[in-house]
């Protein structure tokens, strides 16, 4: 601790440490005026203690340079001390404004009134300092600074990449990295490609990423939700039909992987397909080519096929409802797209990066993300995966208003859905004098925990089973079990 009140800030200080090649920098306006009552060798070993942080920030003196710098986008933010000579806060951040880098504007000034505050924070200030720089309040707000400024680096960066395709497959951890390093792999080839995971992962997603890489991104993606149509219109939609083939066809019409020739036809649930249509699948896998319905004429095609599944299709080839010449023809590559609760490191990345998106479509003032919020976010489960954390910054945005901080009420996560913690308490049951059904009891128990457990998950036995450590058959069968139980309970 300096003199000023302001520690060193190490790498391992960081939760998410930028490579050194592209090490996150604060710029400091810090004029003289900036520092009150010290003198220049106080301001000289200030700095110098600051330079030790690996070199994270930058003083300037004068403000014309500071713009002049931050112009250049090398900065991960702005952090400018007042008085500044011929400087209001308010000019900084006009001309802030106008230079057009959208970067995080702080303003440092302890003779602030809290009406100035909250005009500079509407004039666009990503946050404003009243403290004495030698309080202990000041090495934590640099630290918080630094870490909002590397977070959101890290959630825009790869949209700059030359992979345009990387746009929407947004993280640094090891579990995205392994998906990311597959698509670059195969993405310019033909080869059919499998997605699995859970739901909302961002299999369509990894879908997108894999057409985009490849030579027919210029043609779009065509995709087909094989759970969402019914069985009999299911074929037509897939291979199109003649006019008169069956009741309705009232005129021609051609299928999806028409559609899709010379492009990528992604077919989404694919373990919903009834066996009859996996076998006309299969063919045209293995051909590429097929028939209209009503018609005999062939047609070939040049289709890549991309599958995804949210269900285990070894599991359903073992029992029999999905093809298992099918499932080797299309797992010819697979992915596994990771469960967000197993990208820990990303869950703040993704916040940021949904915050600036969602703000941006909406075209509201950037939101701020406290501290307190983000780590409340990186302890829950998620169950829902990616798009449910999606769905919680958008719901949190909307219901802030003109609120500028967004704050763990604004995130209202059900308390289960934070990662365990294993209890040593007991559940205790009271036993009344006439006794109980021992059975009965235990059934409700039971029953109450897997009913629990179903709604987390939306239905999802597969989630559901995982929420409670049991295989998915498991909780099928003991589902089933206690509800033709359960009536004899009530009686």
């Amino acid at each position: 601790m300096g003199r000023f009140g302001l520690r060193k800030v190490t790498p391992s200080m960081a939760a998410h440490p930028i490579p050194a090649t592209h090490r996150i920098r604060l710029l400091w306006l810090l004029p003289d005026a900036g520092l009150p009552g010290s003198d220049g060798d106080a301001r000289i070993s200030f700095e110098e203690h600051c330079r030790e942080c690996d070199g994270p920030v930058e003083f300037v003196r004068d403000s014309i340079e500071a713009l002049s710098r931050f112009r250049t986008g090398r900065y991960g933010a702005l952090l400018a001390s007042f008085p500044c000579a011929d400087w209001t806060p308010e000019n900084l951040l006009e001309e802030a404004r106008r230079v057009g880098q959208e970067l995080p504007v702080v303003v440092h000034d302890p003779s602030l009134s809290d009406d100035a505050v909250a005009r500079l924070v509407r004039l666009g200030a990503f946050d404003v300092w009243r403290e004495q720089l030698d309080t202990a309040v000041a090495p934590h707000r640099l630290e918080a600074l630094l870490e909002h400024a590397r977070m959101r680096d890290s959630a825009w960066r790869h949209a700059e990449c030359t992979e345009p395709w990387r746009r929407n497959l947004v993280g640094e951890g090891a579990a995205i990295q392994r998906v990311l390093d597959i698509i670059r792999l195969i993405g310019n080839r033909k080869c059919t490609v499998l997605i699995q995971g859970e739901t909302g992962t961002g299999k369509e997603m990894a879908a997108r990423a894999i057409h985009l890489a490849s030579s027919r991104a210029s043609r779009q993606m065509v995709a087909v939700n094989c759970s969402a149509l019914p069985e009999n219109l299911l074929e037509a939609e897939l291979f199109g039909h003649v006019k008169g083939a069956f009741t309705g066809a009232v005129q021609n019409r051609i299928g999806r992987f028409e559609q899709a020739h010379k492009s990528t036809l992604f077919l989404d649930e694919i373990g919903e397909l009834p066996l009859d249509l996996q076998a006309k699948l299969l063919r045209v896998l293995q051909e590429r080519e097929f028939q209209r319905i009503g018609n005999s004429e062939t047609i070939k095609v040049d289709v890549r096929v991309i599958a995804a599944s949210n269900a285990d299709l070894q599991e359903r080839v073992r029992q029999g409802t999905f093809r298992e010449d099918l499932f080797y023809r299309i797992n010819v590559v697979p992915i596994v797209m990771p469960a967000l609760r197993d990208r820990g490191k990303d869950i703040q990345i993704l916040t940021h990066f949904f915050n600036e998106k969602i703000c941006r479509q909406e075209d509201l003032p950037l939101k701020r993300i406290s501290p307190e919020a983000l780590e409340r976010l990186s302890r829950y489960n998620w169950p829902g995966n990616v798009r449910q954390l999606e769905n919680a910054v958008e719901m949190a945005i909307a219901l802030s208003g003109t609120r500028e901080v967004l704050v763990p009420g604004d995130f209202p996560l059900p308390t289960a859905g934070h990662k365990p913690t294993l209890s040593t308490a007991r559940p205790y049951i009271l036993v009344p004098d006439e006794g109980l059904d021992f059975e009965a009891t235990v059934g409700r128990i039971e029953l109450g925990i897997l009913e629990q457990a179903l709604r987390k998950t939306n239905g999802n036995k597969k989630l559901a089973a995982e929420l409670l450590r049991l295989k998915r058959t498991t909780l099928t069968a003991k589902l089933r079990s206690l509800e033709q139980q359960a009536p004899q309970w009530i009686c």
